[in-house]
């Protein structure tokens, strides 16, 4: 019996260790596929553009109801592949890991209403295309007509934003005395989960990009307000890792042809947002 339970034992331990053989095999094959990938990269001199984005950012980056991602940006990058020859890849991104993606080599830029203003030394920029404003959004019935009716109050923001920086930033323009007043502030993976709990009574107000903020508002129905006291402004503009200026000179370019031939002015009709682009 014991001799039984030792041949089982050993039979055991061979099954096992060929397993986690098989396992660093797959790792490695995995590890060699995303080389490849980043090969192939523009960036690398290859023919495919990945471009990382919130997928849960409209009308910039977001899901259609076809289950296509889609946008103002992803439009606008497609747009510029057509010039280019390139393939498009779209790669949803947590907003936490936008850094370590772009100087991993695993996207080649960040495209997706990306504030610019205060990271200039962190990226190299395209030229800014959208000025947007950091709002906040109530419900209609809520009481808060101002800024300074926030005190005491539960507001929501996304995590990793501009909005969280500006509320945290004691600089000129930042707006750290006002977060100071609130009740708390709660980070939110996303806007749209920011936005049921405004919905459903769980946030007092929410600090947004006024863009996001009019898509939301739309989409919804009625029920919300934009207060008309902003809490900055500031540029959109794509991302890329820092030094990587000849994919950035190039993406610069194609953007000023298609701002020439009424690509970007048709874009931003068509998300709504022509007020707020500066691409001409």
């Amino acid at each position: 019996m014991k001799k039984k339970l030792a041949v089982a034992l050993i039979a055991a331990l061979t099954v096992s260790t060929m397993a986690v053989g098989c396992g660093g095999s797959k790792d490695s094959s995995s590890t060699d596929t995303k080389t490849e990938s980043s090969k192939d990269s523009v960036s690398n001199g290859g023919d495919t553009f990945t471009v990382g984005f919130d997928a849960e950012y409209p009308p910039y980056g977001y899901m259609d109801d076809d289950g296509e991602y889609t946008g103002f940006d992803l439009e606008l990058a497609q747009a510029v592949c057509d010039l280019e020859g390139w393939t498009l890849v779209k790669k949803p991104i947590n907003w936490d890991s936008k850094d370590m993606e772009l100087n991993s080599g695993s996207i080649d830029c960040i495209w997706n209403g990306f504030t610019m203003n205060g990271r200039e030394d962190e990226y190299t920029f395209s030229t800014p295309y959208v000025d947007n404003s950091q709002v906040i959004v109530v419900a209609e019935n809520s009481g808060i007509e101002k800024l300074s009716d926030l005190a005491g109050k539960t507001v929501g923001v996304q995590a990793a934003s501009a909005a969280l920086d500006l509320l945290n930033s004691e600089e000129e323009g930042g707006q750290k005395a006002l977060a100071d007043t609130f009740g708390s502030l709660n980070e939110f993976a996303d806007y749209n989960t920011a936005f049921t709990e405004l919905q459903a009574g769980a946030l007092d107000a929410l600090a947004i990009d006024i863009g996001v903020a009019k898509y939301q508002i739309n989409s919804r129905g009625d029920g919300y307000k934009i207060l008309d006291e902003t809490l900055n402004t500031e540029q959109y503009a794509i991302g890329f890792k820092k030094g990587n200026t000849e994919l950035c000179d190039k993406v610069n370019a194609d953007l000023k042809k298609l701002a020439e031939d009424g690509t970007v002015e048709k874009l931003a009709e068509k998300y709504e947002i022509a007020d707020m682009v500066t691409l001409k």
